[in-house]
């Protein structure tokens, strides 16, 4: 261990096996004789705590200035010490806190370190943080380096990750269902995505995770849909979890994010993901990295609301359907969430266990005809025609406009903040609406395309 000009002791810089020397592990640091405290245990001293405690203080030790909320940081570049016998590659510590201290942001950075000790923190793994969930993706199979990968549906740019991969490495596909002693090998990687986009339908992890090991393979998980407190992957047996940090981490449809977390039985991957990170250049910016620390802020209170809400809409749109009254039961063949998984949800069944505090904000609806899936985002006020989701604003995507594979008669919901009755009712008018359209077409008037103003005035 090398000492500082303030006594403290700092570890020696990480020499990476990718390319020698050119990136540096987060600082060690001790206070003299006793064990090293990593900035991984730092961020993890709050696990105890609400996740709002977490959300909020997790971060607290990478403190160096009186302000309460955090400085944003812009610099790409950080000075190193001007006394020539305190130069060492790779580790420019920082006098003022040694846990926070850089040399380059494609390395590490001010904003982007403070994220990944909140993420480290609340979802129970060493985390880091990716210019976007595919990135993240890209950098996991990169890392692992498999042969094979079962996976199942779910999103569409995942597909497209492997298909790149697979020019370069061979990487092939088998699917979820298929018998692993058979087609897949040690080292291989079953990707289980949970819940599964674009229905928010769950599966079982447990399950997975059996299987996967039985055979020596690799469970990654992409939890983008089910964010804390909704599911903890590793409790159930996952090596490594992905997210979207777009959606609900950032939470305001304002930035790009990805991040994966790495069980920590497996000890040294982040440190040979972020030598990895280094070159593949897919850091985080800097605003990003700060906008994702402000956003993580109020992740409890609005993931918790966003997923009740979408719950009571769910069952609504499913007892109508059920009932075929009315004009969703008109309109709609079919509802799917993961709360409407009843097999599954029976006492003593695998889905309540997994996601005991809620399902997910992410519902899918099924209309009788593609036309009018095309036609009703048009009719919705408070419901966006967007994609992404997670956002504090609910969405609504005719899903056929970003994924050319799906049911061209589905759309897909993401429930934000307004509020389960404001929600249900702009969807009663924008059914009526579309009703009255099509009528009116049927009748060879041409109508305008809108419905009642719930938010008042003409």
């Amino acid at each position: 261990m090398a000492g500082d000009s303030s006594g403290v002791s700092v570890q020696e810089p990480a020499q990476p096996e990718l390319i020698e020397g050119m990136a540096h592990e987060n600082p060690v640091v001790t206070g003299g004789e006793t064990e090293p405290v990593t900035a991984t245990a730092l961020a993890s001293r709050f696990q105890h705590l609400s996740l709002s405690a977490q959300t909020i203080h997790a971060d607290d030790f990478l403190n160096s200035h009186q302000s309460v909320a955090p400085p944003m940081h812009v610099s790409t570049t950080f000075r190193y010490s001007r006394d020539p016998d305190e130069l060492r590659p790779w580790a420019n510590i920082n006098p003022n806190n040694p846990y926070d201290s850089h040399v380059y942001s494609r390395d590490t950075a001010p904003n982007t370190t403070r994220l990944e000790a909140v993420l480290t923190s609340i979802l129970h793994g060493p985390s880091l943080s990716y210019s976007s969930g595919l990135s993240a993706f890209h950098a996991l199979l990169v890392h692992l380096n498999p042969r094979r990968i079962a996976i199942g549906g779910g999103y569409h740019g995942c597909h497209g990750v492997i298909a790149l991969l697979s020019k370069l490495t061979g990487l092939t596909t088998v699917p979820l269902d298929a018998n692993f002693d058979t087609e897949l090998q040690p080292g291989d990687v079953v990707h289980v995505e949970t819940p599964l986009n674009p229905t928010g339908e769950a599966r079982d992890l447990a399950y997975y995770a059996e299987k996967a090991h039985a055979r020596g393979c690799w469970l990654t998980v992409d939890a983008t849909f089910a964010p804390p407190p909704l599911l903890d992957p590793f409790l159930w047996g996952a090596d490594a979890v992905m997210h979207s940090g777009t959606k609900y981490f950032g939470g305001h449809s304002d930035m790009l994010c990805g991040v994966l977390a790495i069980n920590p039985k497996h000890g040294d991957w982040i440190r040979k993901l972020r030598e990895e990170r280094l070159v593949l250049g897919s850091v985080m910016g800097s605003f990003e990295g700060w906008l994702g620390v402000r956003s993580l802020r109020t992740l409890e209170v609005r993931v918790r609301k966003q997923s009740a809400d979408a719950e009571k809409l769910v069952q609504w749109l499913a007892g109508e359907v059920k009932s075929k009254n009315g004009v969703v039961g008109e309109e709609v063949a079919e509802v799917k969430h993961a709360s409407l998984q009843m097999e599954d949800l029976k006492e003593g069944g695998w889905l309540r266990r997994q996601m005991p505090n809620g399902f997910g904000p992410v519902f899918a609806v099924y209309m009788r005809d593609a036309d009018d899936a095309r036609r009703l985002p048009s009719k919705l006020q408070l419901f966006h025609h967007a994609t992404s989701l997670g956002g504090v604003e609910s969405l609504v995507e005719w899903r056929a406009m970003t994924d050319a594979g799906v049911d061209k008669r589905l759309l897909r919901f993401s429930v934000g903040l307004e509020g389960f009755e404001d929600l249900r009712d702009d969807l009663i008018q924008g059914f009526e609406a579309l009703r009255t359209e099509r009528a009116a077409r049927e009748s060879g008037v041409k109508k305008v395309a809108g419905g009642a103003n719930i938010l008042g005035g003409v």
